[in-house]
């Protein structure tokens, strides 16, 4: 299988520009509040940046209600601020808070910089789901991002996308400049790979689980498509194409009543089991102990929980939506996300097919390990130091 190419960050891969003396802050607030998504994001990238760049003075803005310790390396340090996350103000207030850093650019994962308080700034947008799908969103929510989205991409300096199909929304639905964003995708962690037999089976002993379920994973909220699943889960029972349990491991977001009402209405209280705190380090034995994992998701910027999957080596089957097909290529089968006749027919094509599981057991390492955080890394920090090259000149 050929290198992964990544068009728009032609600096991923290559040597790095000249070394630039900085100090950068990344905005951290987020992990107080979450663990998955940008969250994750954020844990994964600062140890990658580091051991990279070790002559860049890094600077974590923590919420003083986080008491993990993420920093890695003697030149990252923890900055405790007090602004909150999503807070009307916070665009002032974090500048407020940061000034005394002096920072030559501060990094916002989750994409709303502050007004000031850094000489420039660099933002990553992993989607714009609120965009496509505002009813997805509680109506909090909604006036939130929609109000900030159009000011955060004006504001920056330049923006990182996790996907070429963000990267395209961005330019077509907010009329970002194309020279303005580059295409930086995620990694996998190293954590996720083919376990011994032994070692799954030890890890599900503990929720009760015996391996050959079906799984999810992500969080429970609109867009990941629950009671569809749950509706072509219904089909396959009732055909007798199955019988194996759906097994569903993420936490609660919002607006998540309509999928327990699913279950309710289906009857599927005895086959669907739901998970909602499995610890980062138990998911590798989750995936290596499924079936299949499906994600029939109606958007997603990313999709990191199919790569996770392929990375163990076990069947995808995901949406034909967003930046799926982009991220799982083609050792996945893709199915419609608006039909549940389609999501069925998609699982029931892999569980009936023993020469399709083998193929895509095999192809779904090696696809995954095209994605690194070490790559992921190289592509972020030419960004900043493109940035600060090209402004300081």
């Amino acid at each position: 299988m050929a290198p992964l190419q990544n068009q728009h960050n032609p600096d991923a891969g290559q040597p790095l520009p000249t070394f630039i003396p900085m100090r950068i802050g990344i905005d951290a607030r987020i992990i107080a509040y979450r663990r998955g998504g940008i969250a994750s994001y954020i844990r994964h990238l600062l140890p990658a940046l580091a051991a990279l760049d070790p002559d860049t003075d890094y600077r974590v803005l923590r919420h003083w209600r986080d008491r993990t310790r993420g920093e890695t390396g003697p030149n990252v340090r923890r900055a405790t601020v007090w602004t909150p996350c999503h807070h009307r103000l916070e665009r002032w207030a974090l500048g407020v808070e940061i000034a005394p850093l002096r920072l030559d650019l501060l990094h916002s994962p989750d994409f709303i910089p502050p007004a000031f308080g850094a000489r420039y700034f660099v933002i990553t947008v992993h989607d714009l789901n609120f965009l496509y799908y505002p009813q997805f969103l509680t109506a909090e929510s909604r006036r939130y991002y929609n109000d900030q989205i159009a000011w955060a991409v004006a504001r920056a300096d330049h923006i990182l996308a996790v996907s070429e199909a963000t990267r395209t929304d961005l330019i077509h639905l907010l009329g970002v400049p194309p020279e303005k964003v580059t295409t930086v995708y995620e990694g996998v962690s190293p954590a996720f790979r083919p376990l011994p037999p032994d070692e799954t089976r030890k890890t599900l002993s503990r929720y009760g689980l015996t391996p050959g379920y079906l799984l999810f994973v992500g969080t429970l909220e609109p867009r990941k498509n629950l009671p569809g699943l749950l509706t072509a889960y219904r089909i396959l029972l009732d055909r007798g194409e199955t019988q194996r349990p759906l097994v569903i491991v993420g936490g609660k977001g919002w607006l998540y009543d309509e999928i327990y009402e699913r279950v309710a209405t289906l009857h599927l209280e005895n086959t669907v089991r739901f998970l909602h705190e499995v610890p980062d380090e138990d998911l590798p034995a989750f995936y290596n102990g499924a079936a299949l994992l499906v994600m029939p998701s109606f958007y997603e910027g990313f999709g990191l929980p199919a790569l996770e999957a392929q990375a163990c080596g076990t069947p995808v089957v995901i949406s034909d939506r967003g930046s799926l097909p982009e991220v799982a290529g083609a050792a996945a089968v893709t199915v419609n996300p608006d039909s549940p006749e389609d999501i069925a027919a998609g699982i029931a094509r892999v569980l009936g097919d023993p020469g399709l599981q083998a193929a895509l057991r095999a192809a779904g390492p090696a696809h995954a390990a095209r994605f690194t955080w070490e790559q992921a890394a190289r592509g972020v920090l030419a960004v900043y130091r493109s940035v600060i090259a090209r402004r300081t000149v």
